[in-house]
């Protein structure tokens, strides 16, 4: 045999054999045995595919794969027969990473907003914020400056925010342990908590709503951050939880009041005293997460939410959840007093009526 014919030869091997692979792998998932992450980690680790099956996939063009697959089907028999998940994904436009979303999603930042641990990416008048520090994104005193600074570029500026990780292992590990060994406690430590309080409180009393997109891990910090978020939508395959007490500290970007406020004091106590994580069933039971979707579906079910809230009256939004945290049920009713006096009179009021009686969609403009 020739050395291009060897060549050709092994090229169909490697063809048939990354094809066959891919076609296994959206049948595991097709059929619920395994999620995503889960099937494309266990080809890293277990069968040595490097990348995986579905990221090779997004790397290739899924539109591409699926003429692939089709050509393969006709020469090699039915084994071949393009899935259905890899079908619809190209249907609706899901190409792979040229487009921006295949089987996961690839971050497209905005001109100029590449910053070294953070990317902004804007679609209309919501945002992604990318976190971009792999393979764990640990919040660590660089990425929290970082997203201090882009939240204050976003803030009231854009509608929704969706907090989302740039890579398919965690969405964040949590903060950076070897980083904060080199900081002075009394000083530098107490000045970074009081940072990152800013910003996650600025979050929660902003006009633009943010979801945290729970792809994978998001322990400790990683946890804090997605609580500061208005919703948590999570991958099936996502494990959260609170793990200090593990190194003999305890949270220090909320934990210790975010997390009972939304799982109640007992399961708050639990998680912060044992240290272990949840699935993210137990969490969507215990009020942690607002939802759960396949790992493929996340982040577009994350921009629906967005889309969603950015079509509500942003000063509505701001006073309700301004008042809505207050934890004395007395102060708290005063505050929401006050806050439907401010938003009663706005013009978005007057647009909302209005449009209600009309029976026309609203046109809101944070006035």
């Amino acid at each position: 045999m020739s050395t291009a014919a060897s060549g050709t030869a092994t090229e169909s091997l490697v063809e048939r054999f990354s094809l066959k692979a891919l076609v296994e792998s959206c049948l595991v998932l097709e059929e619920g045995v395994a999620a995503l992450k889960d099937i494309e980690i266990g080809m890293m680790m277990g069968a040595g595919i490097l990348p995986g099956p579905f990221a090779r996939a997004d790397e290739r063009g899924l539109d591409d794969v699926l003429e692939a697959l089709a050509r393969a089907q006709s020469e090699w028999g039915e084994a071949f027969e393009p899935p259905l998940i890899l079908r619809r994904l190209v249907a609706q436009g899901r190409l792979g990473k040229k487009r921006g979303q295949g089987f996961f999603p690839y971050p497209q930042p905005d001109d100029g907003q590449s910053r070294e641990t953070v990317l902004l990416e804007t679609r209309d008048d919501i945002g992604i914020v990318w976190l971009n520090r792999p393979p764990a994104n640990p919040l660590s005193p660089q990425v929290i400056r970082e997203l201090s600074e882009l939240w204050q570029e976003i803030d009231g500026n854009l509608r929704a925010v969706v907090f989302a990780s740039s890579n398919i292992f965690t969405f964040s590990a949590g903060a950076d342990i070897k980083e904060f060994t080199k900081m002075k406690p009394d000083e530098e430590g107490r000045d970074l908590i009081k940072s990152g309080h800013r910003f996650m409180r600025s979050m929660e009393q902003s006009r633009t709503a943010t979801i945290a997109a729970v792809n994978s891990i998001a322990f400790g910090a990683g946890c804090e951050l997605a609580m500061a978020c208005d919703f948590r939508i999570a991958a099936e395959s996502a494990t959260l939880g609170q793990p200090e007490i593990n190194l003999g500290i305890i949270p220090g970007f909320g934990g210790t009041q975010r997390l009972s406020r939304l799982v109640g004091e007992g399961k708050a106590l639990e998680m912060n005293l044992l240290g272990d994580p949840i699935d993210v069933y137990e969490g969507l039971r215990v009020g942690l997460i607002n939802q759960v979707v396949a790992d493929h579906e996340l982040f577009d079910a994350a921009i629906a939410w967005a889309r969603k809230l950015a079509g509500q009256a942003p000063l509505a939004i701001e006073q309700i959840k301004k008042v809505s945290a207050n934890g004395d049920l007395d102060e708290g009713l005063k505050a929401e007093a006050v806050g439907f006096g401010e938003v009663f009179g706005s013009e978005d009021a007057r647009e909302g009526i209005s449009a209600f009686l009309g029976k026309r969609q609203p046109k809101f403009q944070g006035k």
